[in-house]
């Protein structure tokens, strides 16, 4: 995945880029979760990958934000980090969260913005957080 990255941005350098992770999940007798890793090539499209994992059945929703949310900031810094090692270091790194100020997660969302902006990254939520919502949502299910 860091190859294929690092050859995506390499290809166009005159291009802008921004990293964006992001996670959702899908319940069912466990909880599947589904991490996305997408290199933006702004204005043009981009390349993404993700990773699914089942764990124990996560009923509680607050719960299961967070994790998420925690998910997303772990692989941010694992993927930052591989790219700061080749030259990528001021490349902008977004997390998408799948809350917003509608529905049920509109109470948390102060709170699980606060703990990916403390963590050093940009938080974004619905209906602009695409990387949880749209990619990640689209493999989880």
């Amino acid at each position: 995945m860091f190859d294929r990255i690092i050859s995506y941005i390499s290809s166009d350098n005159d291009s802008q880029y921004n990293l964006i992770i992001g996670t959702d999940s899908f319940l069912n007798a466990d909880t599947c979760f589904v991490s996305a890793v997408i290199a933006h090539r702004v204005g043009h499209g981009g390349i993404y990958f993700y990773k699914k994992s089942l764990r124990r059945k996560i009923e509680n929703l607050r719960q299961r934000m967070f994790y998420e949310a925690t998910m997303s900031i772990e692989l941010a810094s694992l993927v930052s980090a591989r790219l700061d090692d080749n030259g990528y270091k001021k490349l902008p790194v977004e997390i998408h969260l799948d809350i917003g100020p509608n529905g049920d997660t509109k109470e948390i969302i102060k709170e699980v913005v606060g703990m990916v902006t403390g963590s050093g990254y940009a938080a974004v939520t619905k209906p602009s957080s695409y990387g949880a919502s749209k990619v990640a949502d689209r493999h989880s299910k």
